[in-house]
């Protein structure tokens, strides 16, 4: 049995979760979200936990077991917590601010920018900080990758975006001949 897929999933008050037909629904008090069940698992409500069970036992099956209790638990926590994302910009002049287009970076091209505004999705820029929030984990996620794509950071001075908690393995710049060597 999956590690994962075998806990339950604990449904907080406020938060209600419902299955229709093979999609699961879960309404919190910041967002609904819904989700579609594959037919080799199957969801089963009782009071205040969510378990997810494997209808047979096949590699693939057990593969869904464990991530459709673990999008389960994310669509939870995220209809009454939310997810974040917050990406730090690293680089003389580089900067971002909020338009009615989206969010708009500077980040050393000829142009700035423009991220478009995704529904669902909040983001904040804060001096040389970025923070991407909402309640659909995968999206959340999906936005913060977008923007990290516009300049990933380089390894020889750290510049570009890149996520704070990640850390940027540096190389060392060109190295000085030794006097000693040709003539």
């Amino acid at each position: 049995m999956s590690k994962i897929g075998r806990l339950p999933v604990l449904v907080p008050e406020g938060v209600a979760v419902s299955v229709v037909d093979s999609q699961i629904n879960v309404k919190g008090p910041n967002a609904e979200l819904s989700f579609q069940i594959r037919p080799e698992v199957k969801v089963e409500i009782e009071r205040d936990q969510v378990r997810v069970k494997r209808k047979e036992d096949t590699k693939f099956a057990r593969s869904l077991h464990g991530l459709t209790r673990s999008v389960i638990a994310n669509m939870v926590r995220g209809v009454t917590e939310g997810h974040r994302k917050v990406l730090e910009l690293v680089g003389t002049g580089y900067r971002a601010s909020l338009s009615d287009e989206g969010l708009v970076l500077n980040v050393g091209y000829s142009h700035p920018v423009v991220i478009g505004k995704v529904p669902g999705i909040q983001i904040e820029a804060k001096e040389n900080n970025i923070i991407v929030s909402g309640a659909d984990k995968a999206l959340v996620g999906e936005v913060a990758a977008q923007i990290r794509r516009v300049r990933p950071p380089e390894p020889y001075k750290g510049k570009g975006i890149k996520y704070t908690d990640e850390v940027i393995r540096r190389k060392p710049g060109k190295a000085v001949k030794t006097a000693g060597g040709a003539i």
